[in-house]
């Protein structure tokens, strides 16, 4: 076998390593751009579409929702029914979503859409991630998942630069049409490059579990919305919260009683490792799908940047995570993820201080600038790392479904955290820069808690290393 000095280097039988990985790369970028792409858009959709600040929060939540509940069927459709499958299937569907928002008359069939690109997103994601794990080993699946996930998050954070583009050239709905031609040379790279499926694992498909995941998210973002807006909690909104919990409950009860054939089997948590990246990756995404939403709105909005001038703004971001995250990926492949995943939150974090630093002038070389240094410095410690390790706490059995789990819990992250933005969404002046910066202190907290998460949870003894 070549070493894995000279390269990505396959372990599996992949016959074109790097046009495999670009493969998934492509594939997963689709849905990591769509997750941020929008939010630099809302002001332009909602003078178009009259919509209010609530509204706005479900162009968001809409995509975030059904991709949150879903990812943990997809991932476990990908392990029964065929990775390959899944991959070209869910990008198939997230193109053909993506033209109908495009094409929206109105809100709602605009939310349909989305809520459709979401389920897309759902199948594609953890198929996408499956594949690139199990078709490498040793230091090169680090380093194949370091650029994976070193691109999808800086795709993530250069959507906003595109958005901005697209809406002040073309218009809002051009950032919908550009995902045609990317979808179909995945498509076209997935049909070429990526091994057809062997026969998947031998289990029902836990149906009854994604309708619970998907109505139990449903009504906890339903009741965050309200209760974080300006109606308050409501009897309306305690009752969806209450009812949320009541749905949790059932799908626990029914993913012990299938066991190993449940979406996301009881034996993932047997793992102290597992538990303690899913609870970082709550925290930090949460963190991340917050920021994105509330940091282009507030440039737009209170600092009179325009829709191109918001998104290069958050352009450090997107090239610093793609020139150091494959490294540290690498890095972690050899010393283990523990430290990483500990410093890199805590830089993070310290970055969200500096953000509060930005007033309403956001004046970007002397306030804006060094607070996304410093974040990028943090999230290029710690995306790569993460999702390594992620893989190599579960068997290959169940790599599907544990990357189905962790996108799913990231996802829900994002969805919780643009949920309780509401309020900050519906404000202006003063009081939207003070509620951004109760925004970003709630996000260092939350960062720091991610550290210490991995920094006791997390033991290298229990992450798998292949050879």
């Amino acid at each position: 076998m070549n070493q894995a000095g000279q390269g990505v280097v396959p372990a599996r039988g992949a016959a074109h390593p790097r046009l495999l990985l670009a493969t998934c790369i492509l594939a997963s970028s689709l849905a990591f751009v769509d997750g941020s792409v929008v939010n630099v858009g809302l002001p332009a959709i909602g003078r178009d579409l009259q919509a209010g600040a609530g509204a706005l929060q479900w162009v968001v939540n809409a995509y975030l929702l059904p991709l949150s509940a879903l990812l943990l069927l997809g991932g476990a459709a990908g392990d029964r029914y065929g990775r390959r499958r899944l991959l070209i299937g869910g990008i198939a569907a997230f193109a053909a979503a993506s033209l109908g928002c495009a094409l929206a008359p109105n809100l709602a069939v605009l939310l349909g859409g989305r809520a459709l690109q979401g389920a897309g997103a759902a199948m594609l994601m953890p198929s996408s991630l499956a594949i690139l794990g199990n078709a490498f080993a040793g230091r090169a699946k680090g380093r194949a998942v370091g650029i994976w996930a070193a691109t999808g998050a800086a795709m993530g954070a250069l959507g906003p630069v595109l958005g901005g583009w697209l809406i002040d050239a073309v218009g809002w709905r051009a950032i919908f049409l550009i995902n045609l031609p990317l979808a179909a040379g995945a498509v076209i790279l997935a049909w070429r490059f990526v091994q057809p499926d062997a026969d998947g694992w031998d289990r029902p498909l836990d149906v009854w579990g994604g309708l619970l995941a998907t109505l139990s998210l449903g009504a906890a973002t339903w009741a965050l919305t309200v209760g974080a807006g300006p109606a308050g909690w409501t009897a309306g909104a305690l009752a969806a919260a209450g009812a949320a919990g009541v749905l949790a409950a059932a799908f626990v009860a029914v993913e012990r009683r299938l066991g190993e054939h449940a979406m996301t089997p009881a034996s993932l948590f047997g793992s102290r490792v597992f538990v303690g990246l899913s609870l970082l990756t709550l925290l930090l995404y949460g963190t991340l799908g917050g920021l994105f939403v509330l940091l282009p709105f507030l440039l737009i909005v209170a600092g009179g940047y325009s829709g191109s001038e918001a998104g290069a703004a958050l352009l450090p971001l997107p090239l610093m995570l793609a020139v150091g995250s494959p490294g540290m990926g690498a890095l972690a492949g050899r010393i283990g993820p523990r430290l990483p995943l500990s410093v890199g939150p805590v830089v993070l974090a310290c970055g969200l201080l500096l953000a509060t630093r930005i007033d309403a002038r956001a004046e970007y070389w002397t306030q804006v600038l060094p607070a996304l240094l410093v974040m990028a410095v943090g999230l290029s410690g710690a995306v790569a790392p993460l999702t390594t390790a992620v893989l190599g706490s579960v068997d290959e059995r169940h790599t599907g479904s544990a990357s189905g789990f962790n996108s799913a819990v990231a996802r829900t992250g994002g969805l919780v955290a643009t949920a309780l933005a509401g309020g900050v969404l519906a404000a202006r002046g003063a009081a939207l820069v003070a509620g951004f910066h109760r925004a970003a202190l709630a996000g260092a907290a939350a960062c720091v808690l991610a550290a210490l998460s991995a920094f006791w949870l997390v033991r290298a003894d229990g992450v798998r290393q292949s050879e």
